[in-house]
């Protein structure tokens, strides 16, 4: 009955020193994953910047091609609108998806404090 009432309070002792250190570690990671997800929505916004600038020289390569009748050079700037919309499609739904992970980071990042804050 000692044997069994000293392991378990070996047991909790262990949990008690390691439990800190794991908060401590979950805090390091969560911060970890905040400074990732900023980088990623910076670059991300740089991206959606050069394709706006490229949408205007599109537009303009468009209009350009209309006015002088071209109908191919009409045609081939259509298409590099289409294209280059579709990645600005894509790279807006990136950003989007990294400022929802940087939302989630920043709430477990708060839970994680809270919970070694108040030991639990």
């Amino acid at each position: 009955m000692k044997a069994l009432a000293g392991i378990v309070v070996g047991g909790a002792l262990v949990l008690a020193l390691w439990a800190p250190s794991a908060g401590a570690q979950e805090v390091k990671d969560d911060l970890k994953d905040i400074k990732q997800d900023r980088q990623e929505i910076r670059e991300d916004t740089r991206e959606i910047r050069q394709d706006r600038r490229e949408l205007r020289q599109d537009r303009k390569a468009l209009r350009d091609a209309i006015k002088s009748g071209d109908k191919d050079a009409a045609k081939e700037a259509r298409q590099e609108l289409r294209d280059d919309r579709r990645e600005l499609r894509e790279d807006l739904k990136d950003r989007r998806d990294d400022v929802r992970d940087l939302r989630h980071d920043r709430r477990e990042l708060r839970r994680d404090v809270r919970h070694r804050r108040h030991g639990k």
